[in-house]
């Protein structure tokens, strides 16, 4: 990253070119306007999905929904394209016409049933009631008995492809909750003609054409340029009638940085561009964190930190290591592995907290939050005599397993409400050092961590933490919406330099690598200090999430039957 913006030379001026970036979240999609030239961002306009995330039962019809579901719906995608994009280039003051790329992010992996004009099934009057045909959020756990399958199966079988993974097979990826669909909704899955990621469904919309993102299928889908898909046997092995893997995931998948195609132009009139607008490939939104944060090499560990935590790493040789979501050749950065960690419950963990268990008022939030970080800050480390494991959403990296859940250990009496705060606050950090060691452990270096996100911005005393229990320097990226500019830059790429933007994202990173805001170095006497808990905190971790991990998934499974078996409920079975 460099200290300050650089800019593109002779394309400054008052009419440089501009891209748009679109960052599609877990609550709400932000949609950022950059410069060009000088990498200034312009406006930002953050639209909040109408539906949010769609949990305990839908919102057409009350449907129930299981304890384990989190869907969406996609007229809230468009919401955020049509109100946010006019919005963003009025805050710009600028002229549409300089807009020469448009780019899109979204989490992942969220997928949708599509009919094979690109109508997604739950907008249909005939498939509202069914909750298999809307969008299932990257958070949605109800496919956790497939992901359990398949990761049987596959080690049964010594499927090569497991190692790209992990050696474990997460359900918030595509084929578990494709056989989700399957196998408890056979209509849904019969008038599915593409069961698409949210990316790819937006850009579809935007242009009128199927690109699907190779970045999301080697990431969620098994899939890879040498060897394609798992064998059909894998499948049929697993689900007997499953023969077919490849129908509803597609065959052809673009690179990233490529260019899907131009605005169609009924899309163009609604967002006020011109139709010329080159729309780039679908990505991730952690993915495009990478270069949006100014990295295009090894070594530096990228963290986005919001309602959950995903991690990169670039590496220029394949290492298949346990414990990751993934490995994928020129999946982040062309000419380069992409690997993937994450944790899955940060900003909701804290959320829940603030929310649920202490009742805070909406209006009263924001001051609630800056007291409680206040007041942990004050605690040396150790101070509570509390740790904690952040399974408040199942576990990423290293133990992919969703049916794990949170645990705080050492609470008494006198223990309180800071105290709390602080050890889920040292839960992220012990978890986040967990997936840095395990990265060092099979030698990929990780010199230094760059974050970026909400909570990066927000939570200097969490950052001070990670720096400190790794022992590695924290740089805050100097923009609050990383994700948004990272898609930009491949909007730029996908109109490529004669047209104003660039003809690969290193040239773009190179260019438009944002400031740093804020660096955090290692405290060695408290990381003498967190060492301590760190080893209760890993004996745990491995004793809940290893030895006895029969305790805390027939919790769960329990959960699941009472839920299951109580009046106006029963969906969300799994095999």
């Amino acid at each position: 990253m460099n200290e300050e913006t650089t800019g593109g030379g002779a394309r400054h001026g008052r009419e440089a070119p501009l891209a748009i970036g679109i960052d599609y979240g877990t609550e709400s999609g932000r949609v950022l306007v950059l410069d060009l030239a000088s990498g200034a961002e312009l406006a930002v306009s953050e639209v909040r999905y109408p539906h949010g995330v769609i949990e305990g039962t839908l919102p057409a019809t009350g449907e129930p929904l299981g304890p384990d579901w989190a869907l969406q719906d996609p007229l809230d995608y468009v919401e955020v394209l049509e109100r946010g994009v006019p919005e963003a280039l009025a805050r710009a003051g600028v002229d549409p016409a300089r807009v020469v790329g448009l780019g899109i992010d979204v989490t992942s992996c969220t997928v949708l049933p599509a009919t094979a004009d690109g109508t997604p099934l739950c907008t249909m009057p005939q498939w509202r009631s069914h909750p298999h045909a809307w969008p299932k959020l990257w958070k949605h756990h109800g496919a956790q008995g497939y992901a359990d399958r398949l990761t049987e199966v596959a080690l049964e079988r010594g499927e090569p492809f497991l190692a790209r993974y992990g050696g474990r097979i997460s359900s918030e990826w595509y084929f578990p909750k494709l056989l989700e669909v399957f196998h408890d909704d056979r209509a849904v899955y019969d008038a599915t003609d593409a069961f698409v990621e949210a990316t790819d469904w937006i850009v579809w919309h935007c242009t009128g054409a199927l690109v699907r993102s190779a970045c999301a299928a080697g990431y969620k889908a098994f899939w890879s340029e040498g060897s394609g898909l798992p064998p059909v046997a894998y499948f049929s092995a697993a689900y007997p009638g499953f023969d077919r893997p490849g129908d509803k995931l597609g065959r052809a998948f673009a690179p990233l940085g490529g260019r899907a195609g131009t605005l169609r132009a009924e899309v163009a009139s609604r967002l006020g561009l011109p139709a010329s607008v080159a729309v780039a490939v679908g990505n991730v939104d952690s993915f495009v964190s990478v270069p949006g944060a100014g990295v295009e090499s090894p070594g530096t560990f990228v963290m986005v930190i919001g309602t959950s935590i995903c991690d990169m790493v670039v590496n220029p040789s394949e290492v298949l290591l346990p414990g990751i979501t993934g490995v994928v050749a020129d999946g982040i950065l062309p000419g380069s592995f992409g690997y993937e960690a994450g944790q899955p419950a940060v900003g909701d963990m804290f959320a829940w907290y603030v929310d649920r268990l202490l009742g805070t008022p909406a209006a009263e939030r924001a001051a609630r939050y800056r007291a409680l970080e206040e007041a942990a800050d004050a605690l040396a480390p150790g101070a509570t005599g509390l740790v904690a494991l952040d399974w408040w959403n199942g576990n990423r990296s290293v133990l992919a397993d969703a049916d794990l859940s949170g645990v705080l250990l050492g609470v008494t009496l006198s223990t309180s409400a800071p105290e709390v705060y602080r050890a889920l606050l040292e839960a992220v950090a012990f978890g986040n050092r967990r997936i840095v060691d395990n990265f060092a452990e099979h030698g990929l270096a990780v010199d230094s961590i760059v974050a970026c996100g909400g909570i990066a911005e927000k939570s200097p005393g969490l950052m001070q933490m990670l720096a400190d229990t790794t022992g590695r320097p924290v740089a805050v990226a100097g923009s609050p919406q990383i994700p948004a500019r990272g898609s930009a830059l491949f909007g730029a790429v996908a109109a490529g330099a004669e047209a104003g933007g660039f003809d690969d994202i290193v040239a773009a990173v190179r260019a438009l690598a944002p400031p740093v805001a804020r660096t955090y170095a290692p405290d060695r006497e408290a990381g003498a200090v967190y060492d301590e808990v760190y080893a209760v905190h890993r004996g745990l971790h491995d004793l809940l999430g290893r030895e006895h991990v029969g305790w805390m998934h027939g919790l769960k499974e329990l959960r699941r039957r009472v839920a299951a078996s109580a009046p106006g409920t029963g969906t969300g079975a799994t095999s």
